[in-house]
């Protein structure tokens, strides 16, 4: 059997983790919201329509922060619509998603339920279709304390300031697809020019400037480039946003995803950097990886309806997930924890339904999908100070990546407690893992869990939701040396403690 070893040694920290890296996204796109989180018909509807199941699973997921309203949703969307007596409340069309929005849920609704999900909201802006006196309208909206005409009416509506501090300067403002798309320049002035009107307002404020809506597209690196000379002392973070798939049946680099969302960020930093420099600024920007997922375009289109109809609510892109997508998933959440030191927020898109760890049935059940528990057992035992893992392990050769390792690893250490998550992305068969943790002194494992099945395609269903769901590994730890065998395609996540 092949062999890998990692050492792992508490003094050679990367930076704390952050418990943003664990966010999702909420838009109004499908099914995410009608029928995913809201359903005031459901069985398990609180006072507020708010599926109770599907709060219960948010918990468990261990999400910290939600991204709303979208989403190339938001380059169309007037806030205003969504707040204020139901009835009052427009219908209208959502260009984005070729749907009707009827407006029943919006940012007063959205407010309530971060607010029982126990998540941060992240709030995006419209600057496809409006500019900066709405951002301004809508920031006195939601946290002004109150004495003016857009506080007061919040309060009308029986809340106290929501109090939002991360904010999206617009979405995906790069792409054709995109209502209102822009040059970098024309971008550029309008975040900067937006962001600094609303410091007048608050200060303390974090803002996020789009940056490419994918690694491929045409203008990479120098959107970003373009866009931060604007922007520089005006935001904390550069938004990524990268979907990976296996559409055309190379699994082998499916399975090494991570390595192009590490040479993503790195290349982001680097730009991010060199504007930096350019402007002799000390200041370091930070990495929103906002928008990140498997995302499947010929599989995803099969649940679009007809195009010439608008619709409330049709199924978009839901796709079933299966074993291999789960561990694509546990691996790309290693890449953005070995990033700590620059990737501040991070958003899997979306929560339910829509390309979701979560799905539901209008009236009916709600599962976890295979993805759903890498993200939350990483989210569960993540703690402290992410570690920099030395990894000698055998290599797989991919099509798209050349040689990269079988097994990817990080760990995180905090007061005694060490936690370790591994992939092993190899096809051919199981490797043998030693893991040096001597230098943790570390003596128990509390903890091992690992996602994989013989079927690298197996799926959860409402019929069937536990087909696939994390199972014991046997992990041994002998003087400051653990072993463990990961299968083909798996995911393992280990608990280690000075107990």
């Amino acid at each position: 059997m092949p062999a890998a070893n990692l050492t792992i040694d508490p003094a050679f920290t990367i930076a704390p983790v952050n418990r943003r890296t664990f966010g999702t996204f909420v838009e109004h796109m499908g099914r995410c919201v009608y029928t995913g989180i809201y359903e005031p018909g459901h069985a398990t509807a609180d006072e507020d329509g708010f599926r109770k199941d599907v709060l219960e699973l948010t918990r468990e997921l261990g999400v910290s922060v939600v991204r709303y309203p979208g989403g190339n949703f938001v380059s169309n969307y007037r806030w205003e619509d969504g707040v204020g007596p139901r009835a009052d409340r427009p219908r209208r069309l959502d260009l984005a998603w070729h749907s009707v929005e009827t407006n029943e849920f919006g940012l007063d609704e959205f407010s309530r339920w971060c607010a029982k999900a126990g998540v941060e909201p992240m709030m995006a802006i419209n600057l496809g279709t409006r500019g900066v006196q709405e951002a301004l309208e809508l920031l006195e909206y939601t946290n002004h304390p109150g004495g003016t005409t857009l506080s007061d009416l919040r309060e009308q509506h029986g809340a106290s300031p929501y109090g939002i501090k991360l904010w999206c300067l617009g979405n995906e403002m790069d792409g054709p697809w995109q209502v209102g798309h822009k040059t970098p320049t024309e971008y550029g002035r309008l975040a900067a020019e937006t962001a600094r009107a609303m410091r007048m307002i608050d200060r303390d404020l974090q803002l996020v400037a789009c940056g490419s809506s994918s690694s491929k597209m045409p203008l990479f690196g120098t959107w970003e480039r373009d866009v931060l000379r604007e922007t520089y002392e005006f935001v904390e973070y550069i938004s990524c946003h990268a979907y990976y798939g296996n559409d055309d049946g190379d699994t082998a680099s499916f399975l090494a995803s991570a390595v192009d969302m590490d040479h993503f960020i790195e290349s982001v930093v680097a730009t991010a950097d060199h504007v930096g420099a350019e402007l002799k600024s000390s200041k370091k920007i930070g990495i929103s990886f906002d928008e990140w997922n498997v995302w499947y375009g010929e599989r995803s289109r099969r649940t679009d309806g007809p195009g010439d109809q608008w619709e409330v609510a049709p199924r978009r892109i839901e796709d079933e997930y299966n074993v291999t997508d789960a561990v694509v998933v546990g691996n790309l959440l290693i890449s953005l924890l070995r990033h700590s030191d620059r990737v501040g927020v991070a958003c899997l898109a979306q929560l339910a339904n829509v390309i979701a760890p979560i799905m539901t049935e209008p009236g009916g059940a709600s599962w976890r999908q295979p993805t759903f528990h890498p993200f939350a057992i990483t989210s569960r035992l993540a703690a402290g100070q992410v570690l920099r893992v030395e990894t000698d392990s055998p290599v797989v050769t991919t099509a798209k990546y050349g040689e990269v390792s079988a097994v990817d690893a990080v760990a995180t250490y905090d007061d005694g407690k060490l936690a370790v998550f591994a992939v092993n992305r190899s096809t051919d068969g199981p490797i043998e893992v030693t893991v040096d943790v001597s230098r943790s002194g570390v003596t128990t494992v509390d903890e091992a869990v690992i996602v994989h099945d013989e079927d690298g395609l197996a799926t959860n269903t409402a019929a069937h939701p536990d087909r696939v769901t994390p199972q014991p590994a046997d992990a041994r730890l002998v003087d400051g040396k653990l072993t463990i065998t990961l299968p083909a395609i798996s995911w393992t996540a280990l608990s280690l403690s000075t107990n």
